[in-house]
């Protein structure tokens, strides 16, 4: 789907594409393909490269064109696990034309970045830094669901929680690693930025842009630093709680024996013959007494017995 506009005073405005200085191609058909290199003086290559998911992002500058590829942060897929994934961006300045080339999904050229562009240039930039920010929502969100699943593994005793978790953790490398590559692409377009003697503004934009991908280039990693450090320990948590279940669930079926064996070996026939000259509540009454006597009696020597092991433990590590 290809949109074109022009740039005003208060941002980006629809035209046709006789008068546009910025294009936007989504999910560009082979039509719209050959368009695009005839557009922008690309090579094959160079296109099919924006389409590839795995490409690393770079920055190539000739006399006809400046190629970008710039990782951006994918719209968040929900399934089993929450996956926040990246994607390769598309971005050729051609003279005083602009072209975004976005392989999936869409590119919204919106917002409060977009306000005031004045050139071709400050609307690449102000791009950047929207992307920049998308990342800096998403850590924030992975921030807060891993607080979330926190609070939920203390008391799980299934896996789900903790899956969730590692696919966080997935997501934080991603996304660490695609800052760190963009952070590579922004110090060389600096450099260029500099040669090419852009205006002081957009200088001073992408001045901005490049604080606000490391700061969420070094939030990304402290994020996963701290997901994978303790990733093993909330493991040990849940493995706890099942070990904790299984223990009461023996305790419970240690209790339960002794009654059982002498419900068995005196039988409800016998006991009522031994007892005939009684009246069956009283008699009744004292079996199912002295039962739970013996079941209360069991269990207190149980969790004693439990609790002593404990403390010995803890008092030998």
């Amino acid at each position: 789907m290809k949109s074109t506009f022009r740039i005003e005073l208060a941002g980006l405005a629809a035209c046709d594409a006789a008068a546009a200085s910025v294009f936007l191609y989504s999910e560009p058909s082979d039509t719209e393909k050959e368009e695009i290199l005839r557009l922008t003086a690309l090579e094959h290559g160079d296109l099919e490269s924006i389409h590839d998911p795995d490409e690393v992002a770079r920055l190539e500058h000739s006399e006809e064109n400046l190629l970008l590829i710039w990782k951006r942060p994918d719209n968040v897929t929900r399934g089993k696990t929450i996956q926040f994934e990246v994607s390769s961006l598309g971005i050729v300045l051609a003279g005083r034309r602009l072209v975004f080339i976005v392989p999936h999904g869409e590119l919204p050229l919106a917002g409060r970045e977009f306000r005031k562009v004045a050139s071709v240039e400050g609307c690449l930039l102000r791009m950047l830094l929207q992307s920049v920010h998308q990342y800096q929502g998403h850590l924030k969100a992975i921030k807060l669901m891993s607080q979330e699943l926190q609070a939920k593994i203390v008391t799980s005793m299934e896996n789900r929680y903790l899956l969730q978790m590692f696919a966080l953790g997935e997501s934080l490398i991603y996304y660490h690693n695609a800052l760190e590559a963009n952070s590579t692409v922004l110090a060389k377009l600096r450099t260029l930025f500099d040669k090419l003697k852009v205006p002081p503004d957009d200088l001073e934009l992408l001045d901005d842009v490049i604080v606000e991908n490391q700061q969420a280039c070094k939030q990304a990693g402290i994020y996963s630093t701290v997901l994978s450090g303790l990733m093993d320990a909330r493991g040990s948590i849940v493995n706890n709680n099942m070990n904790v279940l299984l223990r009461n669930l023996t305790v419970i079926n240690v209790v339960f024996l002794p009654l059982n064996l002498v419900a068995s070996i005196g039988g409800m026939s016998e006991y009522s013959m031994m007892t005939k000259g009684i009246h069956w509540a009283v008699s009744y009454g004292a079996f199912f007494a002295a039962m739970l006597l013996l079941g209360g009696l069991t269990w207190s020597w149980l969790t004693r017995v439990i609790e002593h092991r404990n403390f010995g433990a803890n008092k030998t590590g």
